[in-house]
């Protein structure tokens, strides 16, 4: 029999983090523990406020939570079929997931067995540049390079000029040969506004822009896609989309050049997966990226994320944000991502 309970942690921000939807000081997640036999399954569930489909409060999301562990306690839900139970449920689904492999590979913290878990392979990562005041983005950027980071991704949308000015300066002492640049908007261009600033963007040789233009908008962003100087990947649009038909419709209406995949919003495993295997039938490019999650939930994600051969930069380089977080043998490096093993 296997025993199931969850605790819920905050975890507090180094710094202020600021995107296009307010500044983050602090963070939520739950963890799912499982226990048999003397081994602990841990799995995390992070959510963010706002943007993730299955949290609109902590008291019905620990609802949903206990209902779950009663479900695994009387043996009604496992791994097998956690998907179909908690399609609606993601950042739920993904931390039950990781706790059941957890769990069935000891309690120690490996949820697939692969040449990342095994510490022989690392991955490509982005620096993550936060909003905030031009000096505060200057200062991240410098880091980011001096720390050996060759593709540097910057949260847009809150003050376009100042930050075209901050990617202008950023270009002259580094061309695209040398840093790579992607940029975020969190969909915070208007549609009759978009093809204007992704045509400034583009001068500045701009790798690939996230979610432009708010969801929802198929025909705006099919045209935005179609045009645009600027690569555009998915993000926000493929939230609370589960069903595998939806799926296919939104991929082959868009037909977006990447989509960015986060398994707390996207479907856990399962549905990363899937997402992965439509896009990759229509040669659609992707990468994965944690969603804040602690040590314990990005360690779940990099190992999903070295389980394909992909060679663009993941977005895994959220384990330094939190003064509280857990320890961890994930080691960042020269923008790539490893798992130290222990002698």
């Amino acid at each position: 029999m296997t025993n199931a309970e969850f605790r819920k942690q905050t975890f507090h921000f180094k710094l202020p983090s600021g995107t296009s939807r307010g500044i983050l000081t602090k963070k939520y997640s739950w963890f799912i523990e499982l226990r048999s036999e003397g081994k602990i399954g841990i799995g995390e569930c992070s959510i963010i406020e706002g943007l993730s489909p299955d949290f609109s409060d902590s008291k019905s999301y620990e609802t949903k939570l206990n209902q779950t562990i009663e479900s695994i306690q009387k043996g009604e839900l496992n791994f097998e079929n956690a998907h179909q139970k908690l399609i609606d449920f993601p950042s739920i689904l993904f931390g039950l997931e990781t706790a059941f492999l957890d769990l069935k590979n000891g309690g120690k913290g490996l949820i697939i067995d692969n040449s990342f878990s095994r510490g022989i392979t690392s991955i490509a990562i982005n620096g993550l540049i936060w909003m905030g005041s031009k000096s505060f983005m200057q200062e991240q950027i410098k880091e980011k390079i001096a720390e050996g980071f060759t593709t540097i991704k910057l949260k847009i949308g809150i003050d376009f000029d100042k930050e075209i000015e901050l990617l202008t300066q950023l270009r002259r002492e580094f061309n695209s040969a040398k840093i790579t640049l992607r940029v975020d908007a969190n969909g915070a261009f208007h549609p009759s506004q978009a093809m204007e600033k992704l045509k400034q963007l583009a001068q500045l040789e701009i790798h690939s822009i996230e979610q432009p233009i708010e969801v929802n908008q198929w025909q705006e962003m099919k045209e935005l896609c179609k045009k645009s100087p600027i690569p555009i990947a998915l993000d926000e649009e493929l939230i609370g989309i589960s069903a595998l038909d939806k799926k296919k419709e939104l991929l082959e209406v868009i037909q977006p050049p990447f989509i960015i995949l986060k398994p707390s919003l996207h479907g856990g495993i399962h549905g990363t997966k899937e997402w992965i295997n439509l896009a990759e039938e229509r040669a659609i490019k992707w990468w994965i990226t944690s969603t804040l999650e602690s040590n314990i939930g990005l360690n779940a994600v990099c190992q999903l994320a070295a389980e394909f051969e992909n060679q663009l930069p993941q977005g895994l380089g959220t384990g330094s944000l939190y003064i509280d977080n857990s320890d961890s043998d994930l080691v960042v490096e020269k923008g790539m991502i490893f798992k130290k093993i222990s002698e």
